[in-house]
């Protein structure tokens, strides 16, 4: 019953240059960490959320103990869809802006028939009005884990701020809904595994003068 979210850039067919931007190019290695993450929502009130950061500032490991969607019989309504939104403050060269970042979602889901749910995420940086969102559906009778790859629109690439470090947000939620008055659903968000590695899905550009 987790959800692993791995945090890693996006893969994507390189877009036309531009004016004043070369494709192709990375920061150095070591040059791109993960300074911290806030959080907030209900799916993730305050102090219902405890993160480990490694010792190379990589991969931040967050445990969740309120991210749950349920649904039926006595149920209350706001239980049936929940929300969390982070920020991760990444550090990079301040010549350099990467692409939106691919995710993994490992989760449990149990719906009953007449049940059905979703998982979605927006991505955007702090700042910009782009956004990018994935969105997965789940239709009941349905039991058991699952794992779900999460890429954003190549078509629409979001970018980091050129020139400055920027804050990504991330803001995903779980809902359900129900065709029946009796049947039952959940959906449970237990951990999460965010990674950002530079030599694996990633997709800078180096900013131009």
């Amino acid at each position: 019953m987790k959800w692993l979210l791995a945090l890693v850039p996006f893969v994507a067919a390189a877009p036309a240059n531009l004016p004043g931007i070369e494709f192709g190019d990375a920061p150095p290695a070591g040059q791109v960490t993960i300074r911290g993450v806030t959080y907030g929502g209900t799916g993730c009130p305050q102090g219902t959320m405890s993160s480990q950061i490694s010792a190379d500032r990589t991969t931040v490991t967050l445990i969740f103990d309120s991210y749950i969607a349920s649904i039926g019989p006595g149920v209350a309504v706001t239980e049936q869809r929940k929300n969390c939104q982070l920020n991760v403050d990444i550090q990079y060269p301040g010549g350099f802006q990467y692409s939106i970042l691919s995710a993994d979602y490992r989760g449990y889901a149990s719906l009953q028939k007449g049940v059905s749910g979703t998982l979605k995420s927006t991505y955007y940086f702090s700042g910009q009005t782009a956004q990018s969102s994935t969105e997965y559906n789940f239709v009941g009778p349905l039991t058991g884990d699952y794992l779900k790859h999460d890429e954003a629109d190549s078509t629409s690439i979001v970018w980091s701020p050129c020139g400055a470090s920027g804050a990504l947000n991330i803001n995903s939620q779980v809902r359900l809904q129900s065709s029946s008055s009796s049947a039952t659903g959940l959906l449970t968000t237990d951990s999460t595994d965010l990674k950002f590695a530079q030599v694996v899905y990633v997709q800078w550009q180096k900013c131009n003068k």
